[in-house]
């Protein structure tokens, strides 16, 4: 049995609340390739809600924009036929996310988020549509825009230089 590929493993030193492995406090969430759609699956705790047994709005917005642009940077990675691990490492950032609560995320179940990258431009801008379902049923969906914003390749050109 091999160990599942996380895109997050691509992201060293991350910090983020989020995704990132190296901040104790953060929701550590891990995404994965399922055919063609990035897949992750988490489950909320007691301290994520927003009203009594409903997933507070900001975690589910912190939930997507940080899947979306794990999935941003592995189709970047994918689409140059590489190893997910592999250097040049990238980093995205959000442009834009539109979110649409379609009912209540339960907060005493799993959450699972798909995204898929629907649009590239100038190989810098992707556009990512994620849902987010708790027993197979949609609670909430989005357009994300992701920002290619640094590459480990070229470090003096990112968009913080």
């Amino acid at each position: 049995m091999t160990k599942q590929e996380y895109f997050q493993d691509a992201m060293p030193g991350d910090v983020c609340f989020g995704c990132g492995s190296d901040n104790p406090s953060g929701l550590h969430i891990h995404s994965y390739w399922e055919d063609d759609e990035g897949v992750c699956r988490w489950r909320p705790e007691k301290i994520h809600e927003g009203w009594q047994g409903v997933t507070c709005g900001g975690i589910i917005a912190t939930l997507i924009d940080c899947h979306c642009m794990a999935t941003a940077m592995a189709t970047a990675i994918r689409n140059e036929n590489r190893p997910l691990t592999s250097e040049p490492y990238y980093r995205f950032a959000t442009g834009s996310m539109n979110i649409k609560y379609l009912k209540p995320t339960e907060n005493d179940k799993q959450l699972e988020l798909r995204a898929q990258v629907t649009e590239i431009k100038n190989d810098k801008k992707y556009t990512v549509d994620c849902a987010i379902y708790v027993d197979g049923e949609k609670t909430a969906e989005s357009t994300v825009v992701a920002f290619l914003v640094y590459r480990s390749d070229q470090p003096d050109e990112g968009a913080f230089s």
